[in-house]
């Protein structure tokens, strides 16, 4: 595994995303086949994209998957809402530590619904 990929995914990192990402099961009717590509390289992989702010296709190709084989991951654990369940592991984790304070936080519109009506 690169250094790059064990940076963006430290091991604390990868054991609450463990907790969260479904099983997978691959299933292969008449055998044989590639590899399923690693789930903390293709962690690795949405984290610089959502950081770096390359596209997908710009993807590099240190991380192992290629970029739609990425895409593909991303938009499955989407489905699956890996992502809030992310948020709330290590929200969780955090506050059990003691090392969140509530008392500084932001809302924007897209954590709260504008209230209908008037201008």
């Amino acid at each position: 595994m690169t250094d790059l990929v064990e940076r963006l995914v430290p091991d604390e990192l990868w054991t609450l995303f463990r907790r969260v990402v479904p099983p997978t099961e691959v299933i292969r009717p008449q055998g044989g086949g590639r590899r399923r590509a690693g789930d903390r390289e293709c962690l690795a992989a949405i984290i610089f994209v959502a950081t770096s702010g390359c596209t997908w296709r710009q993807l590099p190709p240190v991380f192992g998957p290629a970029w739609p084989t990425v895409y593909r991951r991303f938009a499955q654990w989407s489905r699956d809402r890996v992502w809030v369940r992310l948020h709330r592991v290590i929200l969780d984790e955090l506050g059990a530590r003691g090392e969140l304070d509530w008392s500084q936080c932001a809302i924007d519109s897209v954590s709260v619904r504008a209230a209908k009506g008037g201008h």
